[in-house]
């Protein structure tokens, strides 16, 4: 077989090795026998909301069992079809089932991240809050490129993006900046996103030309659906009006019309400015705070369902998830799932689906994997 075939096949096999793995293959079959037994009952829409919550889990389910069977089937036939062919000395039709091949690979590929997006609010807009860590002017700079980054990913797959928040930096870049991030499956495509990157580069500001390392923190969480109901206790908030920064008119600079909002508990911060009027914006940074405290019970929630969680560490300052080193080549390791890329053009913005697949992939099977560091 050819090393390109070959390559396709092992790639499907380990996109349905991991469906399967995902799904616990058994289990599912039952629980989908479970719920088409459910629909049949004519008094399920009794109760219209669990009614509507059985058929959309029957309808995942489905989904998922089906392409994963629809892929092994079609990968059985192509191959028998390509030991055919060349058996029979059909150089053409050899060359039209490895091509049938790379593109089963591809669907493979993208079945699997659309099935692994199967988490509480995986389907909900998500929130992108950017930081600058310590370094000037030089991280502003790294963190209005992430920033720009995420935005362009999202309008490349469609999605609409709304500043929510913006503090630009003294020279250039941003201090920090807030995005909602709105389209299907937004949180459960960024969500592996959360964590520290780092970027190693010859520096633009650096008269010297010296190499630099910067550092910025992405938080992702996401947008609560109205049918969540979130109690916070006004007393436990502590609420600070400023001015807004950056351009916005006559009225936006000059009366305090930013909000910032802190949950004491948690001690959870967020706010926001983009709105014209103090109260829009106190509006729309409760509702980022509600979506930080969902996520917050998600995640914690996930770590006392997973059985190995005890074995995890969170990502920190410390624990970077990705590196960027833009000379003098340009390369991107991401030093969790240890997958590396390579790109002449623009590799932060045109390599994210490769890297947010891999993360994802290693967050569902919790397998840890052995990288380098790029320095």
């Amino acid at each position: 077989m050819r090393a390109e075939a070959q390559a396709s096949v092992d790639q499907i096999n380990a996109s349905t090795a991991l469906l399967r793995r995902f799904l616990d293959w058994d289990r599912a079959h039952r629980r989908l026998e479970e719920l088409n037994a459910k629909v049949e009952d004519p008094k399920l829409w009794d109760d219209p909301k669990a009614a509507q919550d059985v058929m959309r889990e029957r309808r995942r389910l489905d989904e998922a069992i089906g392409a994963t069977t629809a892929i092994e089937r079609e990968l059985a036939d192509t191959l028998e079809l390509m030991e055919l062919a060349d058996s029979e000395g059909d150089q053409a039709l050899v060359d039209d089932a490895v091509k049938s091949l790379a593109d089963l690979a591809d669907r493979a590929e993208r079945d699997k991240v659309a099935a692994l997006l199967a988490g509480e609010a995986d389907a909900n807009n998500a929130y992108v809050e950017v930081n600058a860590g310590a370094g000037g002017t030089e991280s502003q700079d790294w963190a209005e490129m992430l920033q720009r980054m995420y935005t362009r990913w999202a309008e490349r797959h469609g999605m609409k993006v709304e500043l929510i928040d913006h503090h630009a930096g003294e020279q250039a870049g941003i201090k920090s900046a807030t995005i909602l991030v709105k389209g299907e499956n937004a949180y459960g495509n960024l969500k592996t996103e959360s964590g520290v990157h780092r970027l190693v580069r010859i520096s633009p500001y650096d008269a010297n030309a010296r190499r630099h390392t910067s550092f910025s923190s992405v938080w992702v969480y996401p947008e609560v659906d109205d049918d969540i109901d979130i109690e916070i206790n006004e007393s436990e908030l502590r609420i600070d009006t400023y001015r807004a920064s950056g351009a916005g008119g006559q009225h936006i600079n000059t009366t305090d019309s930013a909000v910032r909002i802190t949950h004491i508990p948690t001690n959870i911060v967020v706010q926001c400015q983009n709105q014209r009027s103090q109260h829009k914006n106190r509006a729309e940074a409760m509702k980022q705070l509600k979506a930080r405290l969902y996520e917050a019970e998600l995640t914690r929630r996930e770590a006392e369902a997973d059985a190995s969680a005890a074995n995890k560490t969170d990502i920190g300052w410390g624990h970077q998830i990705r590196s960027y080193v833009l000379q003098p080549y340009q390369l991107v390791k991401d030093l969790r799932t240890g997958v590396t890329s390579t790109s002449p053009g623009d590799v932060l913005d045109g390599d994210l689906d490769r890297f947010m697949a891999a993360a994802l992939s290693q967050r569902v099977t919790g397998e840890k994997v052995e990288v380098e560091d790029v320095e």
